[in-house]
């Protein structure tokens, strides 16, 4: 009696995963987590070896290897993805979420699936987004306490058309410039201020030169965690399946360990006794940046999903 053939087990494999961020970072060992938990859910048949700190490029290149299948796995901030996936974009608009609360609750809702849906046709797969922090004003001259507090101030921004617009929208002049020059520019005066999230302001020390720090919290832009659509459509479904899982598992991971560093570089800061303004009232901040609603939300589409974002917070909010 011949013996009963059993079925052959698939090969294991191994997926390539890249992370800009150091790998002491939330995002990083959220990717950690998710590789562990990948590996027991498929009895080790599928993984992750992860690249953090930019050892496979910085994002924008990164993000280019992963839609031509180089790498199958992506941490990546939204701007990059502004000018591929139109709808990133309504996602980092200024003002456009009213907390961090409301920021979760609409990428983890029906707005979030349909962003990150948005994706495949340009080549990515949207499996879960991560934190990326509240981001505020800082400077080396005063409290900004209105927006008039801002005119005239040299005001270091990102290399985006965005940010560079909502900057000058509130009166000052933006200055698109890498990140690890910012804190000799506030030493040597180049620049009066930045822009940026707690821990980024306390581990960059930029908090010793710069004192004044106001929560603004202009900027909620979440990233993102994607797949190359050309590795997704080489596998079963069952492993599509457990790599959703396993990318939505990974995200309170992220924020346990974003909200304790956020707490920890606050704490920082408050010890070293700078100025930090709490806003009693965002409304001139948000009604000056209304004009770049219109410069960047140029389709109906766009336009009508940044309402029903403003509209799920608390407010209802109709604007911005």
């Amino acid at each position: 009696m011949s013996a009963l053939a059993l079925p052959a087990l698939a090969d294991p494999l191994t997926l390539r995963t890249t992370d800009t961020h150091p790998p002491d970072y939330p995002t990083v060992q959220a990717l950690y987590y998710m590789s562990e938990h990948l590996a027991r859910s498929s009895d080790g048949r599928l993984n992750m070896k992860i690249y953090p700190g930019g050892q496979l490029g910085e994002e924008k290149d990164s993000l280019e290897i992963t839609i031509f299948g180089g790498i199958d796995l992506n941490r990546v901030n939204l701007a990059p993805l502004n000018s591929i996936v139109p709808e990133t974009i309504v996602l980092g608009m200024p003002f456009i979420f009213e907390s961090i609360e409301h920021m979760r609750a609409v990428v983890d809702g029906p707005i979030g699936d349909e962003v990150l849906a948005a994706m495949e046709p340009h080549g990515l797969i949207g499996l879960a987004f991560y934190d990326s922090g509240a981001r505020s004003f800082y400077n080396v001259k005063r409290p900004i306490r209105t927006p008039a507090d801002l005119e005239g101030m040299k005001i270091r921004v990102q290399n985006s058309e965005l940010f560079v617009e909502m900057v000058s929208a509130l009166g000052a002049n933006p200055t698109p410039m890498s990140f690890g020059e910012v804190y000799e520019s506030l030493v040597l005066g180049t620049i009066d201020g930045s822009e940026n999230n707690w821990p980024s302001y306390e581990s960059t020390r930029h908090y010793e030169v710069a004192g004044f720090y106001t929560r603004t919290e202009h900027s909620m832009a979440p990233e993102v965690l994607v797949m190359s659509r050309h590795r997704w459509e080489r596998l079963a479904e069952e492993d599509r399946r457990l790599i959703r899982e396993a990318a939505r598992a990974s995200v309170p991971v992220m924020r346990r360990l974003w909200d304790q560093r956020v707490a920890r570089s606050r704490e920082v800061v408050l010890e070293n006794g700078n100025e930090v303004v709490e806003l009693a009232d965002k409304a001139p901040f948000r009604d000056a940046v209304r004009p770049v609603y219109d410069v960047f939300l140029t389709t109906p589409e766009l336009r009508d999903l940044a309402q029903r974002i403003l509209e799920s917070g608390s407010g209802g909010a109709a604007t911005p």
